[in-house]
């Protein structure tokens, strides 16, 4: 098989981080120093340490890292400098840098981010997605910006009208590629290759590597620089992780018990569903706990207003479906919770990477049900080791459920909404047979 280009060296192991070097020791504008400053960056995580340099070459880079390791400041911070530097040269005007990203979140966070560290420095940066009304997006971009995360229906959809031009585009970066080969934009990654000009540094960083994710690596990277961070194990080693064995017609009364048990402590509970995440958030409800769900089903601007509120503690439980599990930065999540059990092996890595971001320690429990078995077993494939397991008693258990504020609830109501799951639980099936 022909791959374009190779591969010039491989780093492995988050064990050769650096513990001696500082963002002060970098070769980069003082603007960028003074941002991270604020932010009280001091020295760079593994993939940063390891990132930085080669992108300041202007080398192409093939990155996989763990989530929550600072992959978005390893690309941002080299990028903006290289802008930066440029411009302060005259060059033309025009989009420079091309980021694409899977989802509408995604997109707002590294936005955020460029916006944070660039606040120093003469570069722009801005994101379009779908959702919202285009006419603003349009207007940001005819006053000009440097720097573009967009998601990929929106990009499209402007640069074939000739809103955004990316012939004078300098680098590409792909966050997240996975999860964009998980949503099938696999076809949109190829045709964006006819709107850039064939002369360019690419960035690709992913979460979790395969075949398919590296055949479409190597064919848009030339002579890269392969960067790969703890890839034995997954899963962060601040995050500790175990599952527990729960019927699923028992699993509210267990989130109920874990989030009386820690009152000021955020929590992300990951359904498989918008039905069930609707189904979740009405049962905590009844109990007396304020919830929130997030789901793909949402406009714009009230996912934005949810994402918000659990940003900033406002709401301290935040239900949501796959949608929010990639590549999400929220601050200070001490609990994530797998009520269900995710569809894809993989999503598992991503959901726990809510937690325990950077330094931070971070806790998560899946709840598994006799149904869910298997889906478990493949997680653990795709981990390459067990899971610790969380014994539960059965006098813990019955109590667990006696003590309910729904244990004497309206049964009626909860088998009807039981039933809903199983039918919607075999609908996807039936989808799913259909696509193979």
């Amino acid at each position: 098989m022909f791959y374009k280009g190779a591969i010039k060296s491989i780093f492995t192991s988050s064990s050769q981080s650096n513990f001696i070097m500082k963002f002060d020791d970098y070769s980069i504008t003082a603007g960028i120093k003074t941002s991270l400053a604020k932010l009280g960056y001091r020295r760079p995580t593994d993939i940063q340490f390891k990132s930085i340099p080669p992108i300041l070459k202007g080398e192409d880079v093939l990155a996989i890292a763990q989530t929550g390791t600072g992959k978005t400041a390893a690309f941002a911070i080299p990028v903006i400098h290289q802008l930066h530097t440029r411009k302060t040269k005259r060059r033309a005007d025009g989009i420079k840098c091309l980021v694409m990203v899977p989802t509408r979140e995604l997109a707002i966070q590294i936005h955020k981010v460029f916006e944070t560290i660039g606040k120093h420095t003469s570069v722009k940066s801005f994101c379009v997605f779908g959702g919202v009304e285009e006419g603003p997006q349009i207007a940001k971009l005819e006053k000009g910006v440097d720097i573009l995360i967009a998601t990929p229906g929106r990009m499209f959809d402007l640069a074939s009208r000739g809103f955004i031009k990316l012939h004078r585009t300098e680098i590409l970066i792909l966050d997240e590629a996975d999860h964009m080969l998980d949503l099938g934009f696999i076809k949109d990654i190829r045709d964006l290759m006819s709107y850039l000009p064939k002369k360019r540094q690419t960035l690709f960083f992913s979460a979790t590597i395969n075949d398919v994710i590296k055949k479409l690596a190597y064919s848009l990277v030339s002579n890269a620089i392969r960067i790969q961070v703890s890839p034995k194990d997954p899963v962060a080693r601040n995050i500790d992780h175990s599952v527990t064995f729960i019927e699923m017609d028992d699993k509210r009364f267990f989130l109920e018990r874990l989030i009386k048990e820690n009152p000021e402590s955020k929590i992300l509970v990951f359904v498989r569903t918008k039905v069930r995440c609707e189904r979740v958030e009405k049962a905590m409800e009844r109990v007396g706990i304020p919830a929130k769900s997030l789901h793909g089903g949402m406009q714009q601007d009230e996912r934005n207003k949810v994402f918000d509120l659990f940003r900033k503690g406002e709401v301290k439980v935040l239900i949501a479906t796959d949608v929010s599990a990639r590549g999400i930065d929220i601050p200070l999540v001490e609990f994530v919770v797998n009520y269900d059990l995710p569809d894809l092996s993989e999503n598992y890595v991503h959901r726990v990477g809510r937690t325990g971001r950077a330094k931070e320690k971070g806790q998560a429990v899946t709840f598994c049900s006799e149904e869910e078995k298997k889906m478990l077993t493949e997680i653990e494939g795709f981990l390459g080791q067990p899971i610790k397991r969380l014994e539960i008693d059965k006098d813990d258990y019955s109590q667990t459920i006696d003590f309910s504020a729904e244990s004497h609830a309206d049964w009626k109501t909860l088998i009807n909404e039981h039933d809903d799951m199983l039918i919607h639980s075999k609908s996807s099936k039936r989808k799913k047979k259909k696509t193979k």
